[in-house]
């Protein structure tokens, strides 16, 4: 349920020094950043665990369902739109963007979800 959104996300901005000739000092930057992403892996998992406890099948199902519906209601217009044979107002092009822009929010919902479970952020339950 990927897409592409108007959102751009820097994914990997972290500073990473081109040579650090001191083995000792490699070990310790490491051990730093290990740390550091530790304390925000814990921090994740404290804050969306208990802001979304209860994602279980179910939950995931209705979102896909969700996303599902306004991908088909954005392309339904979309396709109502062209068969007019004439071209598409400003009204109508503003719904469509609007219905867009429903689908991707809602698709990037899915991932960033699906993206807490896979990083053990949030505990799964099956259904």
């Amino acid at each position: 349920m990927s897409t592409r959104s108007n959102v751009h996300r820097v994914v990997n901005d972290h500073f990473e020094p081109d040579e650090l000739s001191d083995p000792k000092a490699q070990r310790a930057l490491r051990g730093n950043l290990e740390s550091i992403d530790y304390t925000a892996y814990s921090a994740n998992r404290r804050v969306m665990g208990a802001a979304l406890a209860g994602v279980d099948a179910k939950r995931f199902e209705q979102l896909a369902l969700a996303t599902s519906q306004a991908r088909a209601l954005w392309v339904a217009k979309g396709i109502a739109a062209a068969d007019a044979s004439r071209p598409l107002s400003a009204a109508q092009v503003e719904e469509l963007a609007t219905l867009r822009a429903a689908f991707e929010e809602l698709a990037e919902v899915y991932e960033a979800m699906r993206r807490m479970v896979e990083r053990g952020y949030m505990e799964y339950r099956e259904a």
